[in-house]
């Protein structure tokens, strides 16, 4: 075996990512998210693959799987129009934060009661499932023509990136009590709050600051406003993380408040983070592809379909139609729709690799499980969400010629960008 040298290891990772777009690109002529293209190539480049590569450093996997997250909630703030979500604030963040308790929760006992988890193992592997991936959805409707009604596309936008600091609390919680299972489940109550208000403080702050620095600094290289954005990214994350705050919801909150400012660099700003998003996305499913190993799969086709199954059948509509229940803007048909459109993308895969890392028994039966529910939730939603929207009557087109009235407070239709998870 030839040695790896930095030119070899240069020329391999170009051709990587090089072919892993190609293969996401395809996937999505299919309706099928992009992620799947992405992933798959990981598949075949690691260790059980033809590629061969021997990478299973879940360390490694975690810490790339967190950067890139961060650029990728970054660029989806960005891109989120504020008077576009403004209107669906309220049930968003009812979504985003009881919707993934309610989802957590059905597919914990589900794991508890089906695959004989214990009672912190199926809580983790629920918490890990319950957050969703916007971008796969876009990317369907996007390549299927498929025009959604504002509201709920504005709902989906901003639930989809929201609801990942919720999530990942929730496995903070279940790992600190797998860790010490005397811990009160109440004493989690003041550090969730904290983590949020801090997060979302500190997020207005550095979102605000790197507008008024770049209004300010009257840079002349126009190639240091994307080094600014870059460093406000981390900047947010980093901040929220030392004070004990939630990171991710930070760097979101960072880039939607910087998304809705006028600065200079404004568009180039944002046309670099959605090309950084697209790298971190490619990097990030890559990575995560190399670090399974495909003949583990049909060990856990079983368990895998029946969490499939009870998150897209049961956990998903009711976490949906129970935190929209106050909202009257949303029939039985919208409400329908999200449930439908809850795909699960890159969160969960990375989340579940804290288990791992952490050394939780069964942490690995639990990761290949959640690999599969990515997949086969991806397979078999992502190419019905379009005709499902033409069918309820979501479709902007089929409304318009219906000639039904657009539904009071809806805002003005909204540009998605392929940014959030």
């Amino acid at each position: 075996m030839p040695a790896v040298t930095p030119e070899l290891f240069l020329l391999v990772t170009g051709l990587l990512l090089l072919t892993t777009v190609l293969a996401g690109t395809l996937s999505s002529r299919f309706g099928v998210p992009a992620l799947i293209g992405f992933l798959a190539l990981g598949m075949l480049a690691g260790s059980d693959g033809p590629g061969g590569i021997g990478f299973a450093d879940y360390q490694v996997a975690q810490t790339i799987g967190v950067a890139c997250l961060i650029f990728i909630l970054f660029s989806g703030g960005l891109d989120t129009p504020w008077k576009a979500v403004r209107p669906v604030l309220t049930p968003a963040l009812c979504l985003a934060t009881i919707g993934v308790v309610i989802s957590a929760g059905i597919v914990s006992l589900t794991a508890i009661l089906l695959l004989d988890f214990s009672l912190l193992q199926g809580f983790l592997l629920g918490s890990v499932v319950a957050s969703t991936d916007a971008a796969a959805v876009f990317a369907v409707l996007r390549n299927q023509e498929t025009k959604l009604r504002d509201d709920v596309l504005a709902l989906i936008e901003l639930e989809s990136g929201s609801n990942d600091p919720m999530a990942i609390f929730l496995v903070g919680v279940a790992l600190a009590m797998i860790a010490v299972p005397t811990t009160p489940l109440l004493s989690f109550v003041p550090d969730f709050l904290l983590q949020m208000i801090l997060g979302a403080m500190i997020g207005l702050a550095i979102g605000y600051a790197f507008t008024v620095v770049l209004a300010r600094a009257k840079l002349r290289q126009g190639g240091l406003f994307l080094v600014v954005s870059v460093a406000a990214a981390l900047l947010a994350f980093g901040l929220a993380g030392v004070l004990t705050g939630s990171g991710f919801l930070a760097a979101y909150v960072a880039g939607v408040l910087a998304g809705n400012r006028d600065y200079p660099g404004r568009r180039a700003v944002s046309q670099f983070q959605d090309g950084l998003a697209w790298l971190a996305q490619v990097v990030m499913f890559l990575t995560l592809g190399l670090v399974v190993f495909p003949h583990q799969l049909p060990g856990v086709a079983f368990e895998g379909l029946a969490i499939t199954a009870v998150l897209m059948l049961v956990a998903r509509p009711a976490s949906v139609f129970i935190s929209l229940a106050p909202f009257r803007q949303f029939d039985w048909r919208a409400k329908l729709f999200i449930s439908w459109a809850g795909l699960r993308g890159a969160v969960p895969i990375v989340l579940a690799t804290f288990g791992i890392v952490a050394g939780v028994e069964d942490a690995q039966a639990m990761f290949n499980i959640v690999f599969f529910v990515v997949l086969a939730s991806s397979v078999i939603q992502g190419p019905t969400i379009g005709l499902l929207a033409k069918r309820l009557g979501l479709d902007r087109k089929t409304t318009a010629k219906a000639g039904s009235s657009v539904p009071p407070g809806v805002p003005p239709p909204v540009r998605i960008e392929e940014t959030s998870l």
